[in-house]
Formats: structure tokens, C-alpha cells, sequence
């Protein structure tokens, strides 16, 4: 039995294509090979780094430690220096979570939207995405579409509305082994407008709900329209924002 959770906003974004059966067909295959490991240990890292100042060299034990899977554990410590470095000069005045936010994507599909970590840098705001795919990150229409939701899902809310929202993509360059810091502040990212979002919605929708009916007539699908926490390979749970691995 394969389950068809309900994507989160980023992976509705990464996952989009402009046929729904080339979604169909994504889902299906997530579904029925689930990444087997999360990034969540490094979303712990920031907040131990940041909250608690447990030194780096005790964070890197604790991987070491905790994570068995030798390919996995290389894959943590090959981003945990940089994001040791991404993080050095920042003292917050405080850190703290945000409730999970869910963003009506059309046909009764709600998708869930959770944020790690936010905290305060001086007079701001800052709420920080981490994005730990090391190919073929968010980029063009995609990541249009991603901001625009999280714009509608987040910053309504009077007390982040003036938040600078942070993409930090940990990806390797094209042809390149050795992974990278790319710091975007979203509001340099266009955004779509409500036709051209409402059209990719209703494309997505379609593509999931052919992607269930697919497991459906097969006995594989037990889909929950609101998982409790599901994985995600990027950000803490698979398909519920904050992380199962994609390399």
C-alpha cells in the first residue's frame, strides 16, 4: 500500500508541469518510492546554533552519532559548514516557529505550509528557507509560483507582513560536485499574477487528483488530506514543509 500525501507549497512549485498527467506521473512515482531520509537534523542544527550556541564541532558528533547511514551522514556534514557559515554573524534577538498555514490550491486540495524557523535580526523580521536539493533547484515560473503562494500564505499575517523572506538554496552548480550558498531575497523574485496562478493551481489539482484515482484503482492510495507530519526531502517532512532525501 503506497499513500499520496498532499504536496506542500514548495514541492506543488517543484513538482509543477503544464501537463497534469506529467504531475500524474510524478506523484505516482513519489508515492510508490518515498525518499528514505530528511533534512531535519540540519534544520535542528540551525536552531541548536542559533538558540542554544551548541558549539559546531558538538552538532557534527551528534550526526555522526545519530545518523547511521554513512551516505546520508556525508550528505548532512557537506551542508553543515555552510550553513555554519550562512549563519556566523547572526545573533537573533529571539527565534521561534510559526504555525502550520495551509493555501486552498482548488478542488477542496489544501496544501500545508510550514515555517522552520523565524527570528529577529535588529528592527526586522527574517524568515529564512532553506532549500537542501542538491540539483535542480526552484528557478523561473516555478519559484515565481512558490513566492506568490507563500506571499498569500505567510505575509497577510500583520505581524510578518514586513518580514524579509530569505531563499537559501544549498545547491551544487551545474556540472560541479561541491555545493554552494545562494542567499535571494524573495522580493527581487517576480511574481504571477492571479490568472496565471489560479491557471498553474488548477492544473496542479488536476494532476493530483489523477495521481490518486491512479492509486486508488490499483489499492494503493490512502491519502490523507491532512497528514499528520509527513516527510520531505528538503524541508523538515516530505510533503509537508518543514524535511527525505533527494541527493
Amino acid at each position: 500500500m503506497h499513500r499520496l500525501n498532499v504536496p506542500s507549497v514548495q514541492h506543488l512549485a517543484r513538482n509543477w508541469r503544464s501537463d497534469p498527467r506529467k504531475i500524474q506521473k510524478i506523484l505516482v512515482d513519489l508515492a510508490r518510492n518515498p525518499p528514505t531520509f530528511n533534512y531535519a537534523p540540519l534544520f535542528l542544527a540551525v536552531r541548536d546554533m542559533l538558540l542554544f550556541g551548541i558549539p559546531y564541532e558538538q552538532i557534527v558528533q551528534g550526526i555522526n552519532s545519530a545518523v547511521k547511514r554513512k551516505e546520508v551522514s556525508k550528505n548532512f556534514l557537506d551542508i553543515l559548514p555552510l550553513i555554519r557559515e550562512h549563519f556566523l554573524d547572526v545573533s537573533p534577538s529571539f527565534i521561534q516557529s510559526v504555525d502550520r498555514r495551509y493555501y486552498p490550491a482548488g478542488r477542496g486540495l489544501m496544501v500545508p505550509f510550514d515555517v522552520p524557523i523565524i527570528y529577529g535580526d535588529g528592527a526586522r523580521i527574517v524568515l529564512p528557507w532553506m532549500t537542501f536539493w542538491k540539483r535542480n533547484p526552484l528557478s523561473g515560473e516555478a519559484l515565481s509560483l512558490f513566492v506568490t503562494l507563500v506571499d498569500e500564505v505567510i505575509f497577510q499575517d500583520p505581524d510578518l507582513e514586513d518580514a524579509r523572506f530569505e531563499i537559501i538554496d544549498f545547491s551544487a552548480p551545474r556540472k560541479s560536485e561541491q555545493r554552494q550558498v545562494v542567499v535571494t531575497n524573495s522580493a527581487e523574485i517576480p511574481r504571477l499574477t492571479d490568472a496565471r496562478k489560479s491557471e498553474m493551481l488548477a492544473i496542479f489539482a488536476e494532476g493530483y487528483f489523477l495521481a490518486k484515482a491512479t492509486l486508488a484503482e490499483s489499492g494503493q492510495d490512502r491519502a490523507n488530506e491532512a497528514p499528520s507530519k509527513p516527510r520531505d526531502p528538503d524541508q523538515p517532512d516530505f510533503f509537508d514543509d518543514p524535511s527525505a532525501g533527494q541527493g
